[in-house]
């Protein structure tokens, strides 16, 4: 289901992907820096949750700054909450690399606002950690502030998120923290000797049953 989210005085895309059930528990996806909702993996992943009774609005959001992409990322999340089609017990927000910034960045801000527990966790996918050879600026504030469960799923070799540096980060955080890594899987999680689909297929896995072991969802 197509939709245009009033933002601003613009719109943003965004696609909801509905499961065959009423759906209790909603994901909101977004991309990268590059890119858009329509980026392969989001929608494989998209697909992937609403076939196990899991909502996914992904959405599009061009821009590099990070404040505007938090900001749209709000915006998604207040629509769906004051949606009347979809009454959800609660959202999990997720994006990749840039996307997963801004998720984290939305829940640092919700927290302080409110106590509300709409915000269930965050699905970071290829989290940004720092620049490619730039380890000595980390991009960690948001994460270590966060309370909700907080999934990880980088790539072992991963050029913007070297593997013991977010093992460290992932040691100060006081969220409930998982991470998963990819092995040998770059930024982009391609891995040689791996098809997409197959990298894909893992990764999706690993969303669903981490949503599933943070939810009320029954197995299915």
């Amino acid at each position: 289901v197509k939709v245009k989210i009033p933002f601003g005085n613009k719109y943003l895309d965004a696609i909801f992907s509905v499961p065959e059930k009423q759906p209790t528990y909603g994901v909101i996806l977004t991309h990268g820096a590059g890119g858009d909702m329509n980026f392969p993996h989001l929608v494989s992943l998209a697909a992937y949750l609403a076939s196990r009774g899991v909502l996914c609005l992904r959405f599009t959001c061009k821009g590099l700054n990070i404040a505007y992409r938090t900001k749209a990322f709000k915006t998604v999340v207040e629509y769906l909450k004051l949606s009347d089609d979809y009454k959800l017990l609660g959202v999990f927000l997720a994006g990749r690399s840039m996307g997963s910034r801004a998720a984290a960045s939305v829940i640092r801000q919700l927290s302080q606002d409110d106590d509300d527990d709409f915000i269930q966790g965050l699905v970071c996918l290829s989290y940004p950690l720092h620049r490619p050879k730039l380890q000595s600026k980390l991009r960690d504030e948001d994460l270590l502030f966060i309370r909700c469960p907080v999934l990880f799923v980088s790539g072992s070799a991963d050029e913007m998120c070297e593997k013991q540096l977010l093992e460290d980060v992932a040691s100060k955080m006081k969220a409930p923290k998982t991470i998963h890594w990819i092995d040998k899987a770059n930024h982009g999680m391609a891995v040689k000797g791996r098809t997409t689909d197959d990298v894909m297929e893992e990764i999706n896995a690993q969303v669903f049953s981490w949503l599933r072991d943070n939810t009320e969802l029954q197995h299915k």
